[in-house]
This record gives structure tokens, C-alpha cells and sequence, in this order.
């Protein structure tokens, strides 16, 4: 499906679209020049494909497949956008087809980015749409710079996190300090609850990033790790107990090369095996309620999914999309909230940098932190989880002063030699007044100092 031949388009296809680059208007970006027969510079990028050699004007990554993924797979396609890349890491499951509307039940079980390229590729003529069936950690930075434009359709804060890190690693400062606007990759995202959703622009380095924000997320539930691994009470005890320490103690499943590969609660496999090990320490502690449904809804934080809602949130981010392309019209700055539950409203405003912001702030990731010493370092843990605007799940510790490491989540073996601490208290490892160095997996290429302040 990567041909590079030339297509036929069909008469007045792009009759709309043109209407949008050929005529000047109030609302058009400050360098919009209209389109015209001797200088159609708008017009290639629908075109792009046309070449011999296809190279793009404008090449986009839309993260993700699922809900929000297909439809924007759809809209950016019939938008006229020639070369798109897509990526999941999820397979299809049979309840996604009554909104996931590229699959058919045929294609359960496979690749949702290979099944949804290969789906726009055959019903647009001229749009290449290539699909990479890997998680978004497994791609490094040289194959993110390569795109003009990032739409993000993710189901998780801790995913958009990630992106977020990564491009605003990519911006890239002069000898004066001033951006190099060339390594500025704009990230849209899109986000759905139900018949609630958000629409975002971040560019990094000069608007709001999503860390900037993070406080309006909601901490995911967390459970103390000591409970998890010693004194269960409740069935998702459990089943965080087969997710954080069996798996990498057992490691059940290898790829080709004999390495141990991450769960994947899309594969039925996976999630078999996480459900057979949460059941049966279920059993030994005499706790009811470990279920396969219960298994993948605690592990992938399953939330309601509207149809209507992705259609409508996917829509706004390709719009966005379109308006950074074309610079037909100036576009979202920079936050656009919708709520379909009573009604059809939305609501636009812009959100401000944070000064002191983990991901793109301006000084250096240097936090006070009172703490009682007689805490323990599980609860420790837990309030870096629970805290608002730092949200730091999966952390591992050093603490630099003492050259030790308080708790690390990888490799496995480091992991369980390490967890005894957890059950001691702050002040019998470290004194008042150490720094501590802290990583979560979030945050790539970001450490957050911690200066630790003894408290009673």
C-alpha cells in the first residue's frame, strides 16, 4: 500500500477544500498567502503524494488506533493529508468494534495500527498511511523529529506524559537562548470520558505543556506496594501483585530474541496469565472477586467510550491539524473543552506556562519536601502518586547524599532487593536535608531533585 504512483484524483474532490486556500479572509494566520494557479504552494501539500518520489510537505503521527485514533485516521485522510503514520501497541478486541469503526469483526486479534492503515489506504486513493505496531517508548528520537505534526489519541495521562517529555526534549536553543523555531513539533491532543472531551495545541517551548496542567488530571488510584506484596485485602491487591512483581519475576512471555516482553492486556495470552496468577493469590488470602474482567479493567484504567464524543474531539485536533498545514486560519490557543452530556457546549481558554514546571519550566526540577522521618517509604511513594502536580507513579529513588538506592522498579532482581525498604521509615536511610534523585518512567530524560526536610 505504499505506492508511489500517481492517482487520479476524482473531479472536485477538493472543490471545499480549495475554498479555504485560494481566498484571504479575517481569520487567516499572519504568513497566509492564497493559493493561486502560478503558485500553488497550499495546494502541494494535498498533493504531495503525486511525486515520484512521494515526499511530503507535511508529514503527521497520529499516536494511537482505538476510538479517537480511527476517527482521526478518517479526517485527516479526507482532509487531504498524504502521508500519515500511525502507532499502537494494542490489538483488536471484539467491544471495540461498536465504535472503533475501521475494524470488523474479522480483524479481531490483530494489529489495530495495521488494520486501520491498510483499511484508509484502500478506501482513500493517494494516502499512505503507515502503521508501526510497537509502543511509543520502543521509537527513539530521531523518528519522532521527522514529523511535522503530533496528534496524540491516547487513553492514558501516563502516555501523554511521555510524548509531552519527549518533544519538548526535542526543542533545541541557540547560542542567544532563543527556540529554534525549526525544532518546534507541534502536539496536538485529544482526549474522551464519556460525553466529555478535551482538545488541546501544545508547542512546546512556548505554550503550556500538558505537565503545566497535569493538576487537572486526576490522580490515578494507587495502592501501597507493601500491601500489594504482603498483606493483600482486595481483589485489585492482586492484581497489581501479578502486574508489578510477578511478571518481571517470571517473566512468562519472550519475543523472538529470547527477551522478556511487557503485558499487554490486549493479548488474550497476557491476559490469561495475568488473570491465573491474581486469582490464585486471590485463593490464598481468601479474597472473591478476581475476574477476567475485573483483571483488564484494573490494569488498563477502563473508562466509558462514546462514539459521538471521538467524532467530535476528533474533528477539532484534525482541524487543528488542517490550520497548521495551511495557515489558512490561526489556530487553538490553546485548550478547548466539550461536554456533549446535557447538550452540545464547549468552551475555549488559554492556559499558562508554569515557571517551575517538571516538563518545560525554566528553572531547575529542585522541590522542597517536608516529611515526617518516622514515615515509611511505602507512604512515601504513595503521596508522589497522590500529589496533584507531580503524579509521579512507578518511581525509582537514590538518594546522591548517602550513594545509595532507596527503591528502584527496575531490573526485577534490583527491584526485590531493594523492597525491604519500603517498610522502613524515611529517617532510618537518609537525614534531614539530603537530596534526593527521582525518576518515573513519565518523565524520559527527566530527574527530579528532591530536598528532603525533616518535620514532626
Amino acid at each position: 500500500m505504499e505506492s508511489t504512483q500517481a492517482f487520479s484524483e476524482p473531479e472536485g474532490r477538493w472543490l471545499d477544500t480549495y475554498k479555504l486556500l485560494e481566498r484571504p479572509g479575517p481569520l487567516a494566520g499572519e504568513a497566509f498567502e492564497p493559493d493561486t494557479p502560478d503558485a500553488p504552494k497550499l495546494k502541494n501539500y494535498l498533493r504531495a503524494f503525486e511525486n515520484s518520489r512521494g515526499d511530503p510537505n507535511c508529514k503527521i503521527l497520529v499516536i494511537g488506533a482505538g476510538g479517537l485514533g480511527c476517527e482521526l485516521l478518517k479526517d485527516l485522510a479526507l482532509s487531504g493529508f498524504r502521508c500519515i503514520d500511525v502507532i499502537d501497541m494494542d490489538t483488536i478486541d471484539i467491544s471495540n468494534l461498536n465504535r472503533q469503526f475501521l475494524f470488523r469483526p474479522a480483524d479481531v486479534g490483530k494489529a489495530k495500527a495495521e488494520v486501520a492503515a491498510r483499511f484508509i489506504n484502500e478506501r482513500v486513493p493517494g494516502c499512505r498511511v503507515t502503521p508501526h505496531f510497537c509502543r511509543i517508548e520502543d521509537k527513539d528520537d530521531d523518528f519522532y523529529r521527522e514529523f511535522n505534526i503530533i496528534i496524540c489519541g491516547l487513553d492514558s495521562i501516563e502516555a501523554r506524559r511521555y510524548m509531552n517529555s519527549v518533544l519538548v526534549g526535542l526543542v533545541e536553543h541557540g547560542d542567544d537562548g532563543e527556540i529554534d523555531p525549526d525544532t518546534i513539533i507541534p502536539m496536538i491532543d485529544g482526549g474522551t470520558e464519556g460525553f466529555k472531551g478535551q482538545a488541546r495545541v501544545i508547542l512546546p517551548g512556548i505554550t503550556a505543556c500538558f505537565e503545566c496542567t497535569l493538576e487537572l488530571f486526576p490522580p490515578k488510584t494507587t495502592f501501597q506496594i507493601c500491601t500489594i506484596a504482603h498483606t493483600p485485602r482486595r481483589p485489585e491487591h492482586c492484581i497489581e501483585y501479578a502486574r508489578l512483581f510477578k511478571w518481571g519475576e517470571d517473566k512468562p512471555f519472550k519475543d523472538e530474541k529470547g527477551e522478556a516482553v511487557k503485558p499487554d492486556m490486549d493479548n488474550p495470552l497476557h491476559l490469561r496469565w495475568m488473570y491465573e496468577v491474581a486469582r490464585k493469590r486471590a485463593e490464598e488470602f481468601g479474597i472473591k472477586g478476581v475476574t477476567l474482567r475485573s483483571t483488564k479493567g484494573v490494569i488498563k484504567n477502563i473508562i466509558p467510550a462514546i462514539a459521538s464524543t471521538n467524532a467530535v474531539i476528533a474533528a477539532a485536533c484534525a482541524n487543528e491539524a488542517f490550520k497548521f498545514a495551511t495557515n489558512a486560519s490561526g489556530f487553538l490557543n490553546n485548550y478547548m473543552m466539550y461536554n456533549g452530556g446535557g447538550g452540545v457546549y464547549t468552551f475555549t481558554f488559554e492556559y499558562e506556562r508554569k515557571p517551575n514546571c517538571l516538563g518545560c519550566g525554566t528553572v531547575d526540577n529542585v522541590i522542597e519536601w517536608n516529611v515526617n522521618p518516622d514515615q515509611k517509604w511505602e507512604d512515601f511513594i504513595e503521596d508522589l502518586a497522590k500529589d496533584s502536580t507531580l503524579q509521579l507513579t512507578r518511581p525509582s529513588i537514590r538518594c546522591p547524599d548517602k550513594n545509595i538506592g532507596i527503591y528502584m522498579q527496575n531490573p526485577p532482581m534490583l527491584e526485590k532487593k531493594l523492597r525491604p525498604n519500603l517498610s522502613k521509615t524515611i529517617g532510618e536511610l537518609i537525614d534531614d536535608g539530603n537530596s534526593l534523585n527521582i525518576t518515573a518512567p513519565t518523565l524520559p530524560g527527566v530527574a527530579v531533585t528532591m530536598k528532603i526536610r525533616f518535620t514532626k
